[in-house]
């Protein structure tokens, strides 16, 4: 939200690199913590993050390995632009069978996941099922990098509205190896239509779900004076690392890992 405020303030493009931490849990794929670029451009939408990201990446594996074809876990990856786009609703009819296109409440959302065998949480969205659905089934499916376009408005609470469907968001996540590697949207610059997601993950927040978005009424009042189009994208160092290294675990790629001590 920092970053957006200075696109507010005139800066076209901005960027950062750097440190993150995040009180979750840890695997072989996630660390409290990580390091992230986190990217805005002005005048840019999802569409121009896209190429940036498959571009960025690509040529990244050209300069390191000195090709975009390269080996991770025994299989060959092809980082080779154009990556194909899939939105996230054909991907989970594709993967999982599951045509929300015919699944329309969010009752009827839940129903179907249970009966797939997923934890459903009382209350939860049809956006935040079609979430749930396409993590557990679809994510692992997901080898060659992909971009997965087009995510509900339940869990994007930054990103703008679709004009033809407004129940959904211009946003992607990146995909290769199984595993997110970018995260993007078409940035919300309505102030009223932030400051209701915001009060929205307020209340989710509440109720006990800690990764909920907080209130910022500074980035709210930056975007009273106005935001214009901008394309917002942040990547995973860490990740894009044990991809170009080989390497099955993100403690393998991250100098001071966090461990158990021993007794």
């Amino acid at each position: 939200l920092h970053l957006k405020r200075l696109v507010v303030g005139g800066m076209d493009k901005v960027y950062e690199l750097g440190r993150i931490f995040r009180n979750e849990g840890i695997s072989t794929r996630h660390n409290p913590e990580f390091t992230s670029v986190e990217i805005y451009q002005a005048q840019a939408d999802y569409l121009d993050m896209m190429i940036l990201t498959e571009q960025l990446i690509s040529s990244v594996a050209q300069k390191v390995l000195g090709t975009m074809k390269l080996t991770f876990q025994g299989r060959e990856l092809d980082l080779t632009p154009p990556w194909p786009r899939l939105t996230m609703m054909a991907a989970i009819k594709q993967f999982a069978g599951i045509d929300f296109n015919e699944i329309m409440t969010d009752e009827a959302a839940r129903s179907v996941a249970v009966e797939r065998g997923l934890a459903i949480k009382p209350g939860m969205l049809r956006g935040e099922v079609m979430n749930e659905v396409f993590e557990e089934f679809v994510e692992n499916q997901l080898f060659q990098p992909i971009f997965i376009v087009d995510y509900p408005l339940e869990v994007s609470p930054l990103a703008k509205r679709k004009t033809d469907d407004p129940s959904m968001t211009y946003r992607f996540e990146a995909f290769m190896a199984c595993s997110e590697i970018a995260n993007a949207f078409t940035e919300l610059n309505d102030p009223l239509d932030q400051r209701q997601r915001f009060e929205q993950q307020m209340a989710k927040r509440e109720a006990g779900d800690e990764e909920a978005q907080m209130l910022d009424e500074d980035f709210l009042h930056s975007l009273e004076y106005g935001m214009p189009p901008t394309g917002g994208l942040g990547i995973g160092i860490d990740r894009l690392v044990m991809m170009l290294t080989d390497s099955p675990s993100i403690r393998d790629v991250i100098l001071f890992p966090h461990l158990r001590r021993e007794d």
